[in-house]
């Protein structure tokens, strides 16, 4: 911890990776994080801002992923999202993208918004992905409470072109600098119900009415603004260079949202 807590390193050496993990769990919300990557040759190093409940529900957890992804090149990183709804860990909803500066000169915002409406990740407050909570998706929704995890570990068998690139320990030690946390959602406790185990229970409740500042039900949270949509349309003309979507080799049935209009 660096700036009387306020900032964070988080190391990968050749003996462990390492991390941080949010002290409540959160039903929805607004969850951002300004990383600052490592440098040099960071061939299959993983960077991970996250959310996940795998510790409570191991056979049917749901989870949201930043995950940044080492490259042969220096400076060079790809950035890649993810979710899994209800344990759907045998279909990846991958999809990556190049970045469009370096990630290692400064801070960058990683930013994930989930309510009931859709989950949107975005950079620098540009949104890159959306997905919509529609009947197509609805069973693979990510519906249960999650920590908040930011890690960096060793992903040598499969994050630099499939694994052909393991992490080259002369570079190490490999550190990642995050400052700017933000968590703002509903959060839930462990209360124990009358079979003495525990149950979550969230703090907030539904809002009659919506407020423009409510991340859960706030109508400014509800759709993308068009200027967020123009933005949205160029991240994903310009920089995305993979979606689960579009890949027949990899399924012969594309997902049902796939399909979704």
């Amino acid at each position: 911890m660096t700036n009387n807590g306020s900032s964070a390193e988080i190391i990968l050496d050749k003996s462990s990776g390492s991390g941080l993990i949010s002290k409540e769990k959160y039903y929805y919300g607004f969850f951002n994080a300004a990383l600052k990557l490592p440098a040099h040759f960071t061939s299959g190093v993983v960077v991970a801002f996250y959310m996940s409940n795998s510790d409570v529900f191991p056979h049917n957890h749901d989870e949201i992923d930043f995950e940044l992804l080492g490259h042969e090149k220096r400076r060079d990183w790809v950035l890649q999202t993810n979710l899994y709804g209800n344990g759907s860990v045998h279909t990846g909803r991958e999809e990556k993208f190049y970045l469009w500066f370096d990630p290692t000169l400064d801070f960058h915002d990683y930013t994930i918004l989930w309510n009931n409406h859709h989950i949107v990740f975005l950079v620098d407050n540009v949104p890159i992905r959306e997905v919509v909570h529609n009947t197509a998706i609805s069973s693979v929704y990510p519906s249960k409470p999650m920590s908040i995890i930011v890690t960096i570990w060793d992903g040598s068998e499969w994050a630099t072109h499939g694994g052909k690139y393991p992490v080259n320990y002369n570079y190490a030690p490999f550190v990642t600098t995050m400052k700017g946390i933000e968590l703002e959602g509903c959060i839930k406790q462990q209360q124990n119900n009358t079979n003495s185990s525990s149950i979550l229970t969230p703090t907030c409740s539904k809002r009659s009415s919506t407020s423009s500042l409510d991340p859960v039900d706030g109508e400014g949270f509800m759709k993308l603004s068009s200027q967020q949509m123009a933005g949205l349309d160029w991240a994903r003309r310009k920089h995305m260079f993979y979606s689960y979507c579009q890949d027949t080799k990899r399924y012969k049935v594309l997902p049902p949202e796939c399909n979704a209009t």
